[in-house]
């Protein structure tokens, strides 16, 4: 088959199949709230670099108005203002990312005590 790990928890009946389900959604869980914390981390310093940026821009035209001696800093003020636009790009992406992120630690939590609760019920059946 396709996928060996389905016919492995498919082949030894329900109660493997709910064992290697939970196991699984428990094997995801630390690593999807991982994920999360470290886009979290990544979006902070998007923005702490954004602000950045834009102090620097400001700081470049102040400098080039009150420069006796012409120089032109527009080239480098562009430059930064297209860095800038990149970085909220990046930020945009992350921002998605760790949406998706979200809703899938919630599906996979959902899905555990949903898979928790039959195991539960199937278990006080037999007593």
């Amino acid at each position: 088959p396709r996928r060996p790990w389905a016919k492995m928890a498919a082949g030894s009946g329900p109660g493997a199949r709910e064992l290697f389900a939970e196991g699984l959604l428990q094997f995801l869980r630390p690593a999807v709230r991982q994920l999360d914390r470290h886009v979290h981390s990544v979006r902070e310093s998007q923005v702490e670099l954004r602000e950045h940026i834009d102090s620097l821009a400001t700081e470049l035209c102040r400098i080039n108005e009150d420069q006796k001696v012409a120089l032109d800093l527009d080239p480098y003020v562009k430059k930064l203002l297209n860095a800038r636009r990149r970085v909220v790009l990046v930020n945009n992406i992350l921002q998605n990312a760790q949406e998706r992120l979200r809703r899938l630690n919630h599906s996979v939590a959902k899905e555990t005590v949903r898979r928790r609760a039959m195991l539960e019920a199937g278990g006080y059946q037999g007593k």
